[in-house]
Formats: structure tokens, C-alpha cells, sequence
């Protein structure tokens, strides 16, 4: 397979630099929804690069919550805190993670050269260029303010966790390479036993999209595990591409697995629709086709279904980079449900319920990471999607904004969302370093039902919790991380 490049090399340093780009000319509504306006592709001499520097929260700034709900700080001063886990018990699991380290490359290719220079460049500018913590940690809210007063490393010596389930009495966790588990028993606050691997997953020495995310079917007997592309549009060959770019269905017990969905450039967040019991997920789309393409998007996840990487996008929508065009691939390509918009970088889905205020009880919480690569930028918040009859009803409506300062810097960017045990919405903010909880300030008037807990996980909801051990005071969650 063949990748046409274009541009001078003094353009990926601008690249770097954020000093280059052309200026979007619709706007990002224009990619909404389960058929989004697709304009022709643009593909120009200067990559359009628009990264906001991470500056973190200034002392007494925190995201603004649509009206009706107020956020506090559950936790802050974490590292790089990216995604989010609710225990039966209330307990919050933080995948605290970044990419692995990159295996040393030599190329003679000095395109390929500079641009893995301004990637590093632009990550770091981002806030994603900080060492990986490799550690889940557990917090705890005893008395119900909306702020950890425990917190206490759950587990540490991993390799890039991202994705956590609970099914029985195990706890998983999605590796940037594999799949592993330990001993869970409800109320412990640190693992008692070292992870032992389930299962490989697609990993080194690339690994470009690093982030694994997994869930649990509703009886246990299976994950689903989601691995994003070794590249932007395959240039980095196919081979390199096995196994990627999919979601896995791995058989629980015996950690054999089989590919599940296809052609889903980086998939992450995963939630199972409550009404028709289907499995969703967020994917973020391909780049460098302007800045009006390709919509990020929501969808649901079809067994054995193909969804166009690198080929062809949004259905079967030729991407006439990738050379030569395979008619067979293109032909069989599914338009995915629901566009949320270019660039927007979704990464956290959850599912909400009967515990949120009615015009957020039906419907999936989405946090984008937001844009790197649009003018004006994209994302950079927390959206809901309002669901009917099990499929998106109406647009996305803000939930949580206030990531980007005036002049366009990165207070936080929203990565893992999750409800917690009274229903709250929690948020993983990887470049504020806190984890965000936006409850509703009048709670709904109905009694709130038990927190969901699948059959596979109710077990373990039901062993006596054990009294803490090695906590560690969170007195740091009650300001801002700056």
C-alpha cells in the first residue's frame, strides 16, 4: 500500500510550532450527526496545526456546568489522570497513564524524521509529553461531600493502563499491550496479589494509538477490548496494522479472542445502550484532509462489521491517499450512527440513567479531548447526546466547558467520564491533573435507584468490605491542580 505525501519539509517544523493551517470555513455543527456534511477534501502545502499550549487551572478556576449542576474537585493533583472506573462499593479507580516509551527507530527517510520531531513537539505542548505514572489509584469519598478524603495506590508497575472492568471477584485492566487481572475483594483499597496477563493486544514498537479500553459483556463471560491504528492512514504499512484499528472480543476465562469490529481508526470509549443493550463506542477519525474532515463519531458496533480505515471514511467515502483503492474493502464499509464533528477527539462514553435530571436521565456523556489540528479549534468539553428508542434523538448539548482560557490555552482537557454511585458524572482532566464530579444541585425527586452493577460483578459487590489499608489523605482534591 502506497501513501501519497505532499508538502516541504519546512512545513512539518511549522507544523511543530503551530504556525500553519488554514481556517475552517464551516461550522463544527456542520459534522453533527448520523449524516454530517462531508465537503471535498482539502489537503494543502502547510498541514493545518493549531495545539493549545496546557497551562493548568489557575487557582479558584474550575469547567462550567450547564445549568443545574455545579462541579467540584473529587480528586486533584494527579498525573496525568486519563480514565475513570466506578466501583459497586463507590469507590473511583483513576488510571493514572500516558504513552509508552517508543522503541529507538532508524529510518532514512527524513520526512518521516522531522515529523516524528514535531509530534513529540506538539504532544509536549499538549501535556501528553509527561512520563507515565503506570499506576491505578483508588479514591474514596467517605462522607459524602463530593471530594476523596482517602486516596491510595490500588496497583503500580503497569504498562500504559488505560480500560478497567470488575467482573466477580477479578479486576481487569487493559495494559498498552495486553490484558491482565487481580484479585479484587470489596472495600481493599490495594491490590493484594501481582496482575497475571489474560491476553496479548496489538502493542510495540509503535504503538501509536496506545490507549486500550475494555468492558465486560452483561453476564461476564467476555471483554471487549478496543486497539486504535498504528498510523493516520496506514503509511506506516499494513503489517504494521495487524490486529489494529478493531475492537476484540476476548473469552474471559481463557483470554482466546477473535476481532469483533474492523476499520475503526482509534476507538476508546465503550458503553453498552441501555434500552437496546448494544455496544457503542467513540472513534476518533483520520487527519490531514482539512479541517472540516473526517467527523469524529459515535456508533454503535456491528459483530463482523467493517467501518472503511484506512480506505474509506464515513461509509464509503474514498480516502484517494491510500493507494492503490481496494473497491473490495470500500464496497463493504458502514457508515457509522452518529458524526460528532471533526477533530472533536472523543475519548470518554458513558451511558447516563434515571439518576440524572430527566433532559440527561437518556442519553451517553461523551468527553473530547479536543482538537489539535483545526482553526478554530474543536472539542475541548464534556457533550451530551440525548438517545430515544436506542439511537442518538437530537444534537450533542455542552454539559461541561470551560477547558480553553480566553486567549486559547489548555486549562484541562475532559479524557474519561463515568457515573458514579449517586449518579454524579465524573471527569478525567489529564492536562489539569483533578477528576471533576458535576452532580445536579437539586437532585431528582424520585428515589434514585441502586447504581447498575452487571450480574458478572455483583458478586463481589456482595463480599464485607475490609477495613482501609496505607491510605493516603486527599487533602490536595480541595483545589484545583494548577
Amino acid at each position: 500500500m502506497k501513501i501519497t505525501r505532499s508538502g516541504p519539509l519546512c512545513a512539518l517544523i511549522l507544523a511543530g510550532l503551530g504556525a500553519c493551517g488554514t481556517v475552517a470555513v464551516s461550522a463544527p455543527s456542520a459534522g453533527v450527526g448520523p449524516s454530517p456534511t462531508l465537503p471535498p477534501p482539502q489537503q494543502s502545502m502547510l498541514p493545518t496545526v493549531s495545539v493549545a499550549k496546557a497551562v493548568g487551572w489557575p487557582q479558584g478556576v474550575r469547567p462550567t456546568a450547564t445549568a443545574g449542576f455545579r462541579v467540584t474537585a473529587l480528586a486533584a493533583g494527579l498525573e496525568h489522570p486519563r480514565w475513570v472506573y466506578v466501583l459497586p462499593n463507590g469507590d473511583v479507580l483513576v488510571a493514572e497513564s500516558n504513552a509508552p516509551p517508543k522503541g529507538e527507530t532508524t529510518t532514512t527517510d527524513v520526512l518521516k524524521t522531522l515529523k516524528g520531531w514535531a509530534m513529540k513537539f506538539m504532544m509536549k505542548r499538549a501535556g501528553a509529553g509527561v512520563p507515565s505514572a503506570n499506576r491505578i489509584t483508588l479514591l474514596r469519598d467517605v462522607d459524602g461531600d463530593g471530594v476523596a478524603e482517602v486516596r491510595s495506590v490500588f496497583l503500580s508497575g503497569l504498562n500504559s493502563p488505560f480500560g478497567m472492568a470488575l467482573v466477580g471477584s477479578e479486576l481487569f485492566i487493559a495494559n498498552a499491550d495486553a490484558i491482565v487481572k487481580v484479585p479484587y475483594v470489596t472495600g481493599q483499597t490495594r491490590a493484594s496479589a501481582a496482575p497475571v496477563k489474560v491476553t496479548d493486544l496489538p502493542g510495540g514498537p509503535i504503538n501509536h494509538h496506545w490507549t486500550k479500553n475494555i468492558i465486560a459483556s452483561a453476564d461476564g463471560s467476555k471483554l471487549y477490548a478496543t486497539v486504535g491504528s498504528n498510523s493516520n492512514i496506514g503509511e506506516n504499512g499494513l503489517p504494521a496494522e495487524e490486529g489494529r484499528a478493531a475492537i476484540w472480543e476476548v473469552d474471559r476465562a481463557t483470554g482466546v479472542k477473535r476481532l469483533f469490529a474492523t476499520g475503526l481508526r482509534n476507538p476508546n470509549g465503550l458503553g453498552w445502550e441501555p434500552e437496546s443493550k448494544a455496544l457503542w463506542t467513540v472513534v476518533n477519525e483520520r487527519d490531514e484532509l482539512g479541517n472540516d474532515l473526517v467527523p469524529d463519531y459515535l456508533t454503535s458496533v456491528k459483530d463482523g462489521a467493517f467501518y472503511g480505515w484506512p480506505w474509506s471514511y464515513f461509509g464509503q467515502n474514498v480516502d484517494v491517499r491510500v493507494t492503490p483503492v481496494k473497491v473490495e474493502m470500500v464496497s463493504k464499509a458502514i457508515a457509522p450512527d452518529y458524526g460528532l464533528g471533526s477533530h472533536v477527539a472523543p475519548l470518554g462514553l458513558a451511558f447516563s440513567d434515571a439518576r440524572m435530571p430527566a433532559n440527561f436521565a437518556s442519553g451517553a456523556f461523551i468527553g473530547e479531548h479536543g482538537s489539535w489540528n483545526r482553526k478554530p479549534r474543536s472539542g475541548y468539553k464534556v457533550v451530551f447526546v440525548p438517545f430515544a428508542g436506542g439511537k442518538p434523538a437530537s444534537e450533542p448539548v455542552d454539559f461541561l466547558t470551560g477547558f480553553l482560557s480566553a486567549d486559547g490555552e489548555a486549562y484541562g482537557r475532559p479524557v474519561g467520564v463515568a457515573l458514579d454511585a449517586r449518579g454524579a458524572l465524573l471527569v478525567a482532566d489529564d492536562v489539569g491533573n483533578v477528576i471533576w464530579r458535576v452532580a445536579p444541585v437539586t437532585p431528582p425527586a424520585a428515589p434514585a435507584p441502586a447504581a447498575v452493577v452487571p450480574p458478572a460483578a455483583a458478586a463481589a459487590a456482595a463480599v464485607p468490605a475490609v477495613p482501609p489499608a496505607a491510605t493516603v489523605p486527599a487533602s490536595a482534591a480541595r483545589s484545583p491542580a494548577r
